[in-house]
């Protein structure tokens, strides 16, 4: 989600708030109430504020803005997590609008706060992390993210042995917030850039273990990111009118069987025939361009919140059609 927050700046020339943490009161952790508080921020205030929300609960940062309301002429979100419902709260009231990643959740917070909501995927920076050229690809397969515990292990047992010839790269992140993300990104898409095939998985395939509600719908980020740089997809897809809609051209991800050593052997299988994956490869590539940017999203949202087309976006936009067609 940094991306389309850093995107939105640099488009919009506008400032970028970030809210920081703040200590957590005595009280709270007594009480075991561990929800974020974070700084103040002084800012004057402008006619339009676009918040960056990787889940429903981040929709409460304008509280750090003492009187939101009055220093901004009009408040619009993008809510990436946005099946998470029990993370809206009261301050979306304050609202224009928001737009959220599935059309099944736009009902909810319309209904209960009374505000306009719109159904929005999400993207990547195809612009900037589309390959060069398909060179070489040392990395055989790639895991990064959500990966079903039963899956990882057998794959780690199959493909890190002495006498294996394969190469199984996994959890290459470690950054979760503050600049160094940016870093590890630029880190990821090289890796990605080397990689012949990408694990993807639905948010249901194997145990949950985290506690927090998931939904199998979703087609998250590691889908778009390994497409874009040319990956073979393998795993698990969402069945959704989502994945429908954005994974919807040819062998744009290939279906690992439900029992891990079945799908270790078909992964053997695809191994043995990587260097004929060319024309897909290029096909994944091409339609990432073509259709996964964030830079179509940042242009539904100025139709949507009636925001004036940045003559930079208009430029980038071209250019991603340019760019699709010499992957022709």
């Amino acid at each position: 989600m940094d991306e389309l927050a850093y995107l939105l700046a640099d488009y919009f020339n506008a400032d970028l708030l970030s809210p920081h943490l703040a200590t957590m009161p005595t009280w709270r952790k007594l009480l075991r109430r561990p929800k974020d508080v974070y700084q103040p921020l002084d800012h004057p205030g402008a006619d339009v504020l676009l918040v960056v929300a990787r889940h429903p609960a981040n929709l409460a940062l304008i509280e750090t803005i003492p009187d939101v309301r009055k220093r901004f002429g009009r408040i619009h979100a993008f809510v990436t997590d946005s099946y998470h419902h029990q993370g809206y709260t009261e301050v979306v009231r304050a609202y224009e609008s928001i737009t959220v990643t599935a059309e099944h959740d736009v009902a909810f917070p319309r209904d209960r706060f009374g505000i306009k909501v719109h159904q929005m995927y999400q993207g990547a920076d195809c612009l900037r992390w589309a390959p060069q050229s398909l060179r070489e690809r040392e990395i055989d397969l790639i895991g990064f993210g959500r990966i079903p515990a039963q899956f990882h292990a057998h794959f780690v047992d199959r493909f890190h042995r002495a006498d294996s010839a394969h190469l199984y790269l996994h959890s290459p992140l470690g950054n979760l917030m503050a600049p160094s993300v940016r870093v590890e990104r630029a880190m990821l898409f090289k890796l990605l850039h080397r990689s012949r095939f990408a694990l993807a998985f639905h948010m249901n395939a194997g145990k949950n273990e985290t506690g927090r509600p998931m939904s199998g719908d979703m087609v998250t980020s590691r889908w778009l990111e390994s497409l874009l740089a040319g990956c073979i997809v393998v795993g698990m897809r969402p069945v959704s009118k989502m994945a429908d809609e954005m994974l919807f051209w040819p062998q744009a991800t290939i279906e690992l069987d439900a029992s891990p050593e079945r799908a270790g052997e078909q992964l053997l299988d695809l191994f043995a025939t990587a260097d004929t994956l060319i024309e897909q490869r290029r096909s994944n590539v091409r339609h990432s361009l073509l259709h996964l940017d964030w830079r179509y999203r940042i242009k539904t949202m100025c139709d949507l919140f009636g925001l004036s087309m940045p003559p930079q976006l208009e430029h980038d936009l071209a250019q991603l059609q340019r760019r699709a067609q010499s992957w022709q």
